[in-house]
């Protein structure tokens, strides 16, 4: 059994939806399971200790959760284009894993939730797509051949999943999008599968 790490931030709540929804997507390919995992905020005022177990739902990743993974999605929120600063503080903690290539060769894709149809979803994914570069990951994204990326009129990207939230986050996850957090997440895992042969 291959375990797909599906480690995200989520603010408001959507992105965590969509690492639900991709997780599920995972599950659909057999001989694949999700492990969901998050992470922390981070203070904008100085450095504190936050909690080692978060109060309530996916555990905090650790090292060894994207080490012991057989792929990886990746998820966070737009910040001005950007994925948030937690993710980034996390991912700027894994050049012990780089210098062993403990990433190289697995494949991973990329999932946000902006504000506004144009908020930076397509920047965002690709500056979470950087870091996965620089490990030797190998990408994967929403083809053409999924009916939803060429019909939504929500979110959506080759570049992987994506999610309209609303300024205040008052739209729900679309069925379109739903069905391509589905698909990304199933097409990453029985990519992992055939990697793995």
């Amino acid at each position: 059994m291959q375990e797909i790490l599906v480690l995200y931030y989520s603010h408001y709540g959507a992105v965590k939806l969509m690492a639900q929804l991709i997780a599920r997507g995972i599950e659909q390919a057999p001989g694949s399971m999700a492990r969901i995992r998050t992470v922390p905020r981070v203070s904008s005022v100085c450095e504190t200790v936050g909690q080692d177990v978060p109060a309530s739902g996916a555990p905090y990743a650790e090292l060894k959760d994207l080490e012991e993974c057989s792929g990886l999605a990746l998820g966070s929120p737009t910040r001005f284009g950007n994925m948030a600063a937690p993710l980034k503080y996390f991912l700027d903690s894994t050049s012990s894993l780089w210098l062993k290539g403990a990433l190289s060769g697995k494949p991973a894709a990329v999932f946000t939730s902006t504000s506004s149809m144009h908020g930076g979803q397509e920047s965002t994914l690709i500056s979470m797509m950087l870091p996965l570069l620089h490990h030797g990951m190998v990408l994967v994204g929403l083809p053409y051949t999924e009916p939803g990326l060429i019909s939504t009129a929500s979110g959506g990207t080759p570049y992987g999943a994506s999610h309209v939230a609303g300024v205040t986050s008052e739209r729900p996850i679309t069925e379109e999008e739903k069905k391509l957090c589905i698909a990304l997440g199933k097409r990453l895992a029985e990519t992992a599968l055939r990697l793995i042969k």
